[in-house]
């Protein structure tokens, strides 16, 4: 029986045709295996768990030495706070200026801006060296927060009314709740636990007498505010003088590098506000384009100077440190005060003040010039280059008097961009002459 006969009967053939093997090894025809899970003895691992902030860390001393460290997010978000103060105090500025009373708005806005300016530095420098990031710490500083934001709520009383209760409210409140954050540090650290307590007992001790400030007659406003303000500044220079704290020196330039974008960002924003208030009044879009191309230019020269060359190396001992962290009063003050002065320029130009020409020009070119002075004084003038040193002084000087020309502002942007491509250029040439072990030429 051949093979189509076993067919037709029914009956599997015997031989598949040539080349094919049998028809059930043919993969076609195999039935399909299921798929089995490799059997192992580890276990699947748990789900991951959220972290969780402890309640109460042990604030230990920061490294000194860490490197790369930057702003933390509680940091940034304590800087926020104080985007509105400065504000407030430049608006309270502005008007002060608007009415003619200069004199007595510039006197009022030099103690709150150091209000503002004093609570922020000791903050950071705290942190600097015991931010331990744990929940109390942050509840500490968003205490601190709230006493900024009621100091900013009384700074317009304080500057027209001379009504200071509620700026020393606010400040007293900041300054409390940072005593609290040395008594922890004293326990934490005994090495620095005399340090600590200086400080604490130093504060507290202030405190009262801002307190007892707000009673005394307002010819001696002014006078005892200088001597408790210098009680402040004391405080720290009486209290690192044996075992400073280990504050990290690169992590203090990048939060100063912070602040000062906080107050250039209110120069342009309170330059924006000033120009879009008067483009319905002022001459011609002319005036509009000037002013707000010349404010641009301003900021952005002062910026350039600023953070064209590291500054951290400055801070490698006390003396200098503070020295170094004391004169950027003037220097975020000077800044700050770069917008009144836009608005003031745009002000007598549609006829809402009673200041001369020169006296609006001078509260943009004189604040531009003391920023100048004071970068060269806190940043420069260590490098001991007569060249560097002729371009920054000489250039502030002309900045400050152009206020005395016709077209002021736009004279003293173009000045500013001048000097500062002049004196960035001059300082990176020096600053290579040295590492090569050569003079500069």
């Amino acid at each position: 029986m051949g093979p189509s006969t076993a067919l037709f009967c029914g009956k599997a053939p015997d031989t598949a045709p040539l080349g094919v093997g049998p028809a059930t090894n043919h993969p076609a025809h195999r039935p399909a295996r299921a798929y089995r899970r490799p059997v192992t003895d580890t276990p699947p691992p748990p789900p991951p768990r959220a972290l969780r902030l402890p309640a109460l860390g042990r604030m230990s001393p920061r490294d000194p030495r860490e490197e790369g460290r930057g702003s933390s997010p509680l940091e940034l978000l304590f800087d926020l706070v104080f985007v509105v103060a400065v504000s407030l105090a430049s608006a309270a500025f502005h008007s002060g200026v608007t009415d003619g009373r200069v004199g007595s708005a510039l006197t009022g806005y030099a103690m709150v801006f150091f209000a503002i300016w004093w609570a922020w530095m000791n903050f950071t420098w705290f942190a600097s060296a015991y931010d331990c990031d744990d929940a109390r710490y942050r509840l500490t500083t968003l205490v601190q927060m709230a006493g900024v934001l009621i100091l900013a709520a009384g700074m317009p009383d304080a500057m027209a009314e001379r009504d200071f209760m509620l700026v020393v409210i606010g400040y007293v409140v900041m300054r409390i709740a940072m005593v609290t954050q040395w008594l922890r540090a004293s326990r934490a650290d005994p090495r620095r636990r005399r340090v600590a307590l200086t400080y604490a007992c130093g504060i507290t001790a202030v405190q009262a007498l801002w307190v007892a400030w707000l009673f005394v007659p307002g010819a001696w406003q002014v006078p005892l505010f200088v001597v408790f303000a210098a009680c402040e500044l004391a405080v720290p220079a009486l209290a690192e003088r044996r075992d400073p704290t280990p504050w990290n020196p690169e992590h203090i330039a990048d939060r100063y590098g912070s602040f000062t974008l906080i107050v250039l960002g209110e120069t342009i924003l309170a330059s924006t506000n000033a120009i879009i208030v008067a483009r319905d009044q002022v001459s011609g879009p002319g005036t509009l384009i000037v002013v707000s191309a010349s404010a641009l230019v301003l900021a952005g020269s002062v910026w350039w100077l600023y953070f064209d060359r590291p500054q951290h190396h400055l801070l490698d001992r006390l003396s200098m440190a503070l020295r170094w962290g004391y004169g950027h009063y003037f220097v975020f003050g000077a800044v700050a005060t770069i917008s009144v002065g836009i608005g003031a320029v745009l002000d007598y130009d549609v006829g809402a003040t009673a200041l001369s020409h020169t006296a609006s020009s001078a509260l943009v070119t004189v604040p531009v010039a003391l920023f100048m002075v004071m970068f060269w004084l806190l940043s420069l003038r260590h490098r001991h280059d007569r060249p560097l040193d002729a371009v920054l002084l000489a250039g502030a000087a002309a900045v400050g008097f152009s206020a005395l020309l016709p077209h002021a502002l736009p004279v003293a942007a173009v000045l500013t961009c001048v000097v500062t491509a002049a004196a960035t250029r001059r300082a990176r040439r020096v600053d290579a002459a040295c590492q090569d072990g050569e003079a500069p030429s």
